[in-house]
């Protein structure tokens, strides 16, 4: 394709925070800080989109990632808003603070970029590490669709349409994946169209079927507690759109 570049999505603060505004998932947060208690971290909190919500309520907030620039993002933003929130370089499957947590969590399918069970191992360690005696660790992921997962990927789909951060126009953007079973890595290209431009964003995620993360938590030393199968804290079904699972340290 004519002016085609690639290049890893989640890397870049201001396309990420105008492409994303998905907020269902906040009162959700705020209520499970509620009910498990402060400090709080946030693994790949990105520009702050759920952390800075839960600052704006009182909540003391930590919030680590491994992307500088959606850091730097999630700075201006927390200081725009007037909230006081501690912002850590580091990569969630290496990081050693010095302190515990009530809560630490994972939003929004971001365990999903955690391929190899050694990098979800050395994230769970962390977790162990950091987490209070009676603190919870809440997960969030997907329930995998096969009908997602194995979709035509010769085809194009619509995925979203958003502003450019430069002022050009607006963005289109359509995706495909290709799914490899052997990995349980879904690849998926979503290729973002302006001005008869395309620039593909990649973004692998690793699948978790729903025995294989439960089996997951209970090997790495975690009790899980309750399941849920959505923002509303349904219990999780067959059909469920979410794994919520909230667990802690056995």
């Amino acid at each position: 394709m004519k002016g085609t570049n690639k290049k890893q999505l989640y890397f870049d603060g201001k396309p990420y925070d105008l492409r994303v505004k998905f907020v269902r998932d906040i009162p959700f947060w705020v209520s499970q800080v509620r009910k498990y208690g402060e400090p709080v971290l946030e693994l790949a909190c990105g520009t702050g989109r759920v952390t800075i919500p839960l600052a704006k309520e009182g909540f003391k907030l930590t919030g680590l990632d491994i992307s500088e620039s959606m850091l730097a993002e999630a700075r201006e933003k927390s200081e725009r808003e007037k909230v006081d929130i501690e912002w850590l370089h580091a990569d969630c499957r290496d990081f050693h603070l010095g302190k515990m947590f009530g809560l630490i969590f994972f939003p929004f399918n971001s365990m999903s970029e955690l391929h190899r069970l050694e990098d979800i191992e050395s994230c769970f360690s962390c977790v162990r590490e950091h987490l209070k005696k009676e603190g919870r660790f809440i997960i969030d992921i997907f329930n995998p669709r096969l009908n997602i997962l194995l979709r035509d990927s010769t085809k194009h789909y619509p995925h979203s349409t958003y502003p450019d951060p430069d002022g050009k126009g607006m963005i289109e953007v359509t995706e495909n994946n290709i799914y490899d079973d052997a990995t349980q890595i879904n690849r998926i290209k979503l290729y973002h169209k302006i001005a008869g431009k395309v620039e593909i964003n990649e973004l692998n995620m690793r699948i978790f079927y729903p025995q294989e993360i439960d089996a997951l938590l209970k090997y790495d030393g975690f009790t899980i507690e309750r399941k849920l199968g959505d923002y509303d804290e349904s219990p999780f079904k067959s059909g469920s759109p979410k794994q919520i699972i909230i667990c802690y340290v056995s």
